[in-house]
């Protein structure tokens, strides 16, 4: 699978996931860069789902049901290219994932099995690189207010500060997850917004760790 590689993003709902998913995409577009490229979004993947505009959370079986059938479809797609043979111009299979292996351990922390050890083995194999992103502290009011603006007018300050505690909580654990996953993480900081630049540290990451 030398030729296989992607990016795993992960992070909370405000860290600023779907911009940079965005900015990785508009730099790919513009880069002499893979043709086979399959990008998959948190819908496709994520514990959490909205099912007739109600949130249901998968269990850990289901999750784990989920991610190996994603898993297998990325492999069998590069076992054609390879079969068939590859273009001139194309590198090898590119992925970009959200929301994947550190999202199942995070939601399900305390029961951590050998099924997702053995996903990110697999993943490892096909080159996946990791990146977590983070807000500091001191933004994470004004990125939640900004994010869903309606649903945060009349709450109490005391509401807004249980939310910025949960997700430093949710932080720290994707922090942890991430040092015991075999997978090669890197954090990045969103403070700034910007949104180009990290998706340039993003794939210049993907590329020395396949050199």
């Amino acid at each position: 699978m030398s030729n296989f590689r992607g990016i795993i993003l992960e992070g909370y709902s405000n860290a600023g996931k779907t911009s940079v998913l965005k900015a990785l995409k508009q730099l790919h577009a513009s880069d002499d860069a893979e043709r086979s490229v399959i990008v998959l979004s948190e819908h496709y993947s994520q514990v959490l789902h909205k099912v007739n505009g109600e949130l249901k959370s998968l269990s850990r079986d289901e999750h784990l049901q989920v991610l190996r059938e994603r898993v297998t479809m990325l492999k069998m797609l590069n076992n054609w290219s390879r079969e068939i043979g590859q273009t001139q111009r194309s590198k090898g299979l590119f992925f970009i994932l959200e929301r994947f292996h550190l999202n199942h351990r995070v939601a399900f922390s305390h029961s951590i099995s050998d099924e997702i050890k053995e996903l990110e083995a697999q993943l490892f194999e096909m080159g996946a690189r990791c990146t977590l992103l983070t807000v500091s502290s001191e933004n994470l009011e004004q990125r939640i207010s900004s994010r869903n603006p309606n649903e945060w007018e009349g709450k109490t300050m005391e509401e807004m500060k249980l939310a910025c505690e949960l997700l430093l909580e949710q932080q720290q654990e994707y922090r942890s997850q991430a040092e015991n996953s075999i997978i090669p993480t890197i954090e990045i900081n969103t403070d700034n917004k910007d949104w180009d630049s990290y998706a340039k540290q993003i794939y210049l990451f993907n590329s020395h760790e396949r050199t």
